[in-house]
């Protein structure tokens, strides 16, 4: 199904104001503060600096979702991985397919960069997440633990 009126396309920096409003939506759904100005740094700062691939759902002018994937590799694999990291859509504009148009243009980056494929995590009370990423083709890895380390 697709979207009505939607399109695809990869962010630069001429959509950060628009972007960063976005993202600090998503933060604050994970239980942070907003902040704006950082919002706006940290992204300036993936897009100048080619850290992140970063795709944005337009409907006319406005952006009304988006994903962001980070280079990873597999040493056992010998390919690079994509690590879908962020995926956000607007709550007027959930319920139309945005989120798997988004997460289908990462699949198509998976295969244009002849990667191995896509990671993701999400929190376990992340109720939609958790019901979309299935529907989406993706597999819940039970045969490994994750461990993380922070300072």
């Amino acid at each position: 199904m697709r979207s009505p009126d939607i399109d695809i396309f990869i962010a630069t920096i001429n959509d950060l104001e628009q972007l960063a409003d976005l993202f600090d939506l998503y933060r604050q759904f994970y239980r942070q503060p907003t902040d704006l100005p950082a919002a706006q740094k940290f992204l300036a700062e993936r897009i100048s600096n080619n850290d992140s691939v970063i795709f944005i759902a337009r409907k006319n002018d406005s952006i009304v979702g988006f994903v962001q994937c980070y280079p990873l590799f597999t040493s056992v694999g010998m390919k690079k991985l994509w690590l879908l990291n962020d995926l956000f859509v607007k709550a007027e504009y959930r319920g139309l397919a945005i989120s798997k148009l988004l997460i289908d243009r990462c699949k198509k980056l998976v295969h244009d960069t002849g990667a191995k494929g896509l990671m993701l995590e999400t929190e376990k009370s992340n109720a939609i997440g958790n019901q979309l990423y299935p529907k989406a083709g993706f597999v819940l890895n039970e045969g490994s633990n994750f461990y993380e380390w922070t300072k």
